[in-house]
């Protein structure tokens, strides 16, 4: 009876563990369709305040990132805000910006207090002729592609995001698809807070868009061989030649002096062994 009892209850304690586990992933995966419909109508101050005040958190987007939660705001109620909607809160008359995600994969770690999602995006933007002379992107429209590898914590029993990396793969004109996009379609930003006052605390040299095609690097190994993708293999080299040629492969990495849960260093097979080691 009393082996019975003692399997029972590590039965129960292994449900509770798997209970946990999903409703986290359901959690995470709410908190980010959450922020996209934020983003749809530009309501940039509740997307801010759905970051983490953690010092670590931080945005990377177009070869720059933005620290802390200043940064973060200048990138949203700074940049994108006063660029879109010219400082208001919430949509303009007649400006598309419907970002549609899916294709998540989301990991949470043992601790249940730090997850990772991959997803996608599809952006359809652009602006109605009927406000052509009003808004200062005249009358546009464009396509845009684009992948998240992004990082959230639990505080106070609330998911939050923490570390967002936002890799847009491709933007075409509506008339002409993507076969005819010049290269660097939305120019990298070239200066820092402060010289910019809506600008990145720091310039790094996550720089992509299409025509490169190179792999965002997946948080998870593989499912069945556990293994993680070769960097060599990340790379997007021209057809028929080397790998060695093309631009080196992108990267997870954190910025010197962050760590995750539970990391000696960047190097440790210890830090969330089912999700996170080797390379990231």
């Amino acid at each position: 009876m009393g082996s019975e009892l003692a399997e029972l209850k590590a039965e129960v304690a292994l449900l509770r563990k798997e209970l946990s586990r999903v409703s986290d992933e359901a959690e995470v995966r709410k908190v980010h369709f959450k922020y996209g419909y934020y983003l749809d109508k530009c309501l940039y101050n509740e997307v801010v305040d759905m970051y983490s005040d953690h010092p670590d958190t931080y945005v990377e987007f177009l070869g720059s990132r933005y620290r802390g939660k200043e940064g973060i705001k200048r990138l949203y109620n700074g940049r994108f805000q006063n660029t879109f909607v010219k400082g208001r809160n919430g949509p303009v008359r007649g400006f598309l910006l419907d970002h549609i995600m899916m294709q998540d994969i989301i990991d949470v770690d043992p601790t249940g207090t730090h997850a990772w999602c991959r997803m996608r995006a599809l952006m359809q933007a652009g602006t109605h002729k009927s406000i052509r002379e009003t808004h200062p992107r005249g009358h546009v429209q464009w396509w845009e592609g684009g992948l998240y590898e992004n990082e959230y914590i639990k505080e106070d029993g609330v998911w939050k995001l923490f570390r967002y990396r936002y890799f847009p793969f491709w933007h075409a004109e509506f008339e002409t698809g993507w076969s005819e996009t010049k290269e660097n379609y939305i120019p990298w930003p070239t200066k820092t807070y402060p010289e910019d006052p809506w600008g990145p605390d720091e310039l790094i040299e996550q720089k992509m868009l299409w025509p490169d095609t190179r792999v965002v690097p997946f948080h998870y190994p593989h499912p069945v061989t556990g293994k993680r993708v070769d960097d060599d293999d990340l790379r997007a080299p021209l057809f028929g030649d080397e790998a060695s040629s093309a631009p080196a492969p992108l990267s997870l990495a954190l910025p010197e002096g962050q760590s995750r849960p539970g990391a000696g260093s960047r190097e440790d097979p210890k830090v969330l062994p089912d999700l996170l080691q080797n390379k990231v």
